[in-house]
């Protein structure tokens, strides 16, 4: 072990220590504090002493193991330690020696000016380091002069300025706070870093116009096309976590358009377990442009522990995520419940991969419209709380399967509703949509009809219900994006059915985490709904993505809209009646439920139709048992007469 710290001893430290000792003794004790009073073999003891004393602690300290290029302030208070130690081990020698022995020693003083002087001079070559090892480089004349100093007197012949640091792309860093500048150390002491920071830019006054290792900081104003480009800069980094999101907004617009390649420095986005921030190409949940809706219910996990959970559609995007949420609260069991099976052993690895054991997941492969399947699956786990979260969403395929529609999302519903009553389940929630909301669509119909089955049963039966709604969610199956994504891969075009198109967006954690916030909150028969904040342009969206693909000359075609589309979608039904929850980005909307007779009246007439085999008897069904089902043609002719009116409406729903 011995022989392996001094293969680790940098002996060239060692030496310059060495000089700096008798450098400074030679200074302060011969030429300027020794007025005669001691003779010169009095000195020489004086500094034998001294220097046995600080090299000792030294070596012992291990101060010549560390690696000085990367140390921080713990070195050098290890450091000032270590000398500390020293300059009392030698006093003690001195007094011992003076009592025991004729020994002249120089006034205390003296010694403290001494030891204190050779300190300052340790710690500074130390400094002087690694500043010269963190700023040299090739591109300023600062910093060839640092990287000569570093090969003249410490025979490094390569710092983290490499050899193709010409071919490193050059970046200018929004944000000069510590995230910024926390980017800006990583990339100029890793010499195998492909980024180099050539500038910072800041709206704080007080910084602009100063340096941070080197690297100019200047102001919005003055971050000019022109400036960029004499700096030669390639990209621009965002690294100021706390920027407003109409800001971030604004500038990603103004640095993507003079054809920057925009990127983040934060934490990864979705399911990323990644607790470090890294450099990242902006997502496309970034694209929204406002904060992550994050749900933090001291409640939650609590509610969900050990309890035994049956999730429908659990394979799919939001029914996945559920799960992945649910494995954190230390549930009993969870049981997914999918037709689709490589959906759910897809999530059945990852969470195995994940928990081990230590998670009881079981795997059901039914349809939620076949009653004698899923008697089978509540009679094996009873389970205490159902999440629904199995239905056939994508609008256009479903204007044309109006049966398979009705059958899958209203009688399945139906279906699992009578279950939870017949094997007493306590708790039963539904997933939703906005296009729910006065719908204009067989699939918004038929979860529309889903809502009004929930809320009637909470009234006519013993388990507790719940719906919750939202919008288009980012990433999943049926979702706009993979499209988008699968044409700029193709070269385009992209395809939008209409440019004034607006929807509400969420990303698949917020989905997840509203419907388990909403079932640890509801009473009975509550309508959740999500405060999701502004709506998005869809031809904004597929901007944003040409943007941030790199991809030049990608176009955007009109084909007109698709069957059952309207131009807006809408979150509440009736805004002058919501309720606040405790949470307040959740808010209640309260809808007279149906009786029970009622409801089986209208299950008989969609029953009635499906039978006959037309989805046209079907669809017109659904426009008598669902009173806001209204044609598409109707709406979106309302919102051409008034189309601005109607923008605006959309953009103020939730905050009115």
């Amino acid at each position: 072990e011995l022989t392996m710290k001094k293969r680790n001893i940098r002996w060239p430290i060692v030496a310059y220590d060495v000089l700096i000792f008798f450098a400074v003794n030679l200074i302060l004790l011969f030429l300027y504090m020794n007025n005669g009073s001691l003779p010169t073999s009095a000195l020489l003891m004086q500094i034998a002493v001294s220097f046995v004393c600080i090299y000792f602690a030294r070596f012992a300290g291990g101060i010549y193991q560390q690696i000085w290029r990367y140390g921080g302030i713990q070195c050098y208070i290890k450091m000032i330690l270590v000398d500390g130690i020293a300059f009392l081990l030698t006093l003690i020698i001195e007094v011992a020696l003076s009592l025991f022995m004729e020994f002249n020693r120089i006034a205390l003083a003296h010694l403290i000016a001494v030891a204190c002087t050779d300190l300052i001079g340790t710690l500074s070559i130390r400094m002087v380091y690694r500043y010269a090892y963190k700023c040299g480089n090739e591109q300023t004349a600062r910093g060839r002069f640092l990287k000569w100093l570093l090969r003249v007197f410490a025979g490094v012949k390569n710092t983290g300025d490499s050899d193709t640091a010409t071919h490193k792309i050059k970046i200018a860093i929004i944000g000069a706070g510590q995230v910024g500048v926390a980017l800006a150390e990583d990339l100029l002491t890793n010499k195998n870093a492909s980024y180099v920071p050539r500038c910072f830019i800041d709206a704080d006054q007080s910084k602009v116009g100063r340096e941070i290792h080197g690297i100019p900081v200047l102001a919005e104003g003055e971050a000019t096309l022109d400036e960029l480009k004499a700096r030669e800069i390639q990209e621009i980094v965002f690294a100021i976590p706390t920027l407003k999101e109409d800001i971030k907004k604004k500038l990603y617009h103004y640095y993507a358009q003079a054809g920057y390649k925009v990127k983040t420095y934060d934490f990864p986005t979705m399911h990323s377990t990644s607790k470090k921030r890294r450099l990242r190409e902006f997502e496309i949940e970034d694209l929204l442009f406002r904060k992550p809706i994050i749900i933090s219910n001291p409640k939650l996990n609590a509610y969900y522990r050990d309890k035994v959970i049956l999730i429908t559609g659990g394979g799919g995007s939001i029914g996945s995520e559920l799960c992945r949420q649910l494995a954190k609260t230390e549930p009993r069991q969870i049981i997914i419940l999918d037709i689709y099976e490589n959906g759910a052993y897809d999530v059945q690895q990852e969470l195995k991969l994940q928990y081990g054991n230590a998670l009881d997941l079981q795997i059901e492969i039914c349809s939620i419209t076949n009653r004698k399947a899923l008697a089978r699956v509540f009679e094996k786990y009873n389970p205490d709380i159902v999440i629904n979260a199995a239905a056939h969403k994508h609008v256009p395929l479903m204007e044309n399967n109006c049966i398979e529609a009705v059958h899958n999302n209203v009688f399945g519903t139906k279906n699992l509703v009578d279950m939870c009553e017949h094997y007493g389940t306590k708790r039963f929630m539904m997933v939703s949509t906005d296009k729910a909301v006065n719908p204009t669509n067989v699939m918004g119909a038929t979860k529309r009809m889903c809502e009004m089955i929930v809320q009637s049963a909470s009234v006519s039966g013993k388990v507790k219900y719940s719906a919750t709604r939202f919008g288009n969610v980012l990433g999943s199956a049926g979702s706009v994006i993979p499209l988008f994504k699968r044409q700029i891969a193709r070269g385009g075009p992209i395809t939008l059915t209409d440019k004034r198109i607006i929807r509400y967006f969420m990303t698949i954690p917020e989905a997840s985490q509203l419907v388990l916030e909403s079932g640890t909150m509801a009473k009975n028969g509550e309508l959740f709904v999500l405060d999701m904040g502004q709506p998005v342009k869809i031809y904004d969206l597929a901007e944003n993505m040409i943007r941030l693909s790199g991809v030049q000359g990608i176009e955007i075609i009109e084909t007109g809209l698709r069957p059952g589309e309207k131009l807006y979608e809408e979150l509440l039904v009736k805004t002058e009646e919501l309720d606040k929850s405790e949470n307040e980005l959740i808010f209640i909307e309260k809808d007279t439920p149906l009786s029970k007779e009622d409801i089986d009246a209208r299950l008989q007439k969609l029953h009635d139709a499906c039978e006959t085999g037309d989805d046209e008897a079907v669809r017109q069904a659904l426009h008598e048992v669902v009173p806001t089902y209204k044609t598409p043609e109707e709406v979106n002719a309302q919102a051409e007469r008034s189309e601005e009116m109607q923008t605006q409406k959309v953009m103020q729903t939730i905050h009115a």
